[in-house]
């Protein structure tokens, strides 16, 4: 697959995908929880924010590399976690895996990936972590985290804020199925949910709850694996206390993409407040609406370690496969540096609250 030579930024990435991609996948991937206004205001708030440079400094050894539980990250740029990357390209993951390796950024493998954790892992030459969803059954869930320390993943990625799933209305008006060669390959063998409502109405309340993790099931995880486990999907600064003491390692600040509940607030709105309330105590990584690397360095400035990024890597997968994954990271490499320079900040602990302008 050839990148089209007008494709020189994400945006770029995203139109070609629309142009692409059946409606009913494209509905999946871009779909937000009822009316998508925390999906738009990922975007609208990071470009509400502004930039101040600074000129003439001295940018000599500059370097966007950092270190993330032992290992060293070239940049401060890993790919989230999304599901059945093989909706968009017949490799799926292992495409996406030798993208990674090749621009030396992390991947983290979704607990419903589309091809085996093993096999994904056997592709890797950077650092894998593994998302984890909790399964109804403790011993299923401790399956997974086994399959994730043999893949030799270096940290675990719970996802905290989607005990149910969101509205998705999006998905719902273009009646998305999964096609039936595609498949969450790594939950086969594991007991189903298998809840049947008893009656008539909504089915939340009737027990589509009852294996929600809680507070209870993470410091069980933590006491569990050697690996970090980071939690995905902190809002709320009064869940930075709870999380520290059930033994996360690293949190994340997200908003599920604008999945779940809509109306949360923008990802990078609510970061200053949990950063503030970790106050460097463990590593802080955030997500929702990274398109450029600006926004990275504003992340950076308001207290996160490093940027998740999700959908821009689905939408490079489908326009131009493994080399179109490659190409879009480079591209918010090159965007950080850029940034990086303009504003004279040549390492990332230069980056300050000071770069925001009005910050």
């Amino acid at each position: 697959m050839m990148v089209p030579p007008d494709t020189v930024s994400l945006a770029d990435y995203e139109r070609h995908f629309d142009d692409r991609v059946d409606p009913a996948i494209r509905a999946y991937i871009a779909g937000a929880g009822a009316d998508g206004i925390t999906l738009s205001a990922n975007r609208e708030a990071f470009d509400r924010l502004r930039l101040m440079p600074r000129v003439l400094r001295d940018l000599s050894g500059a370097t966007a590399r950092s270190e993330l539980f032992g290992e060293m990250l070239d940049y401060p740029i890993i790919l989230a976690p999304m599901a059945y990357h093989k909706l968009v390209h017949r490799d799926g993951e292992l495409a996406t895996v030798e993208a990674a390796g090749l621009t030396r950024s992390w991947m983290t493998v979704s607990t419903q990936a589309s091809v085996r954790l093993d096999e994904i892992a056997a592709r890797a030459t950077a650092p894998l972590w593994f998302q984890l969803y909790t399964q109804p059954l403790r011993g299923d869930t401790l399956t997974l985290v086994r399959r994730a320390e043999d893949a030799g993943c270096k940290a675990l990625v719970l996802t905290v804020d989607a005990p149910v799933n969101g509205m998705r209305n999006i998905e719902q008006r273009a009646g998305f199925r999964l096609p039936p060669d595609i498949a969450p390959v790594n939950l086969a063998g594991l007991a189903p949910d298998g809840f049947k409502p008893a009656r008539p109405g909504s089915p939340v309340f009737q027990g589509m709850l009852h294996a929600a993790p809680t507070w209870d099931t993470v410091e069980w995880l933590c006491g569990r694996t050697p690996l970090p486990i980071l939690l995905k999907g902190i809002l709320n600064p009064d869940d930075v206390e709870p999380a520290i003491a059930a033994g996360a390692r690293g949190l994340i600040v997200s908003n599920h993409g604008g999945r779940t509940l809509d109306t949360l607030p923008a990802s990078i709105d609510a970061l200053p407040a949990v950063a503030a309330r970790v106050a460097r105590r463990l590593p802080l990584l955030m997500d929702g609406g990274i398109r450029r690397g600006t926004d990275i360095l504003k992340a950076i400035a308001l207290g996160a370690d490093a940027v998740l990024v999700g959908r821009p890597v689905l939408h490079a997968l489908a326009v131009g496969g493994l080399a179109g994954v490659a190409h879009m990271l480079t591209l918010l490499q090159t965007e950080l540096e850029v940034a990086m320079a303009l504003t004279g900040r040549p390492r990332l602990s230069d980056i300050d609250r000071e770069v925001i302008f009005g910050g």
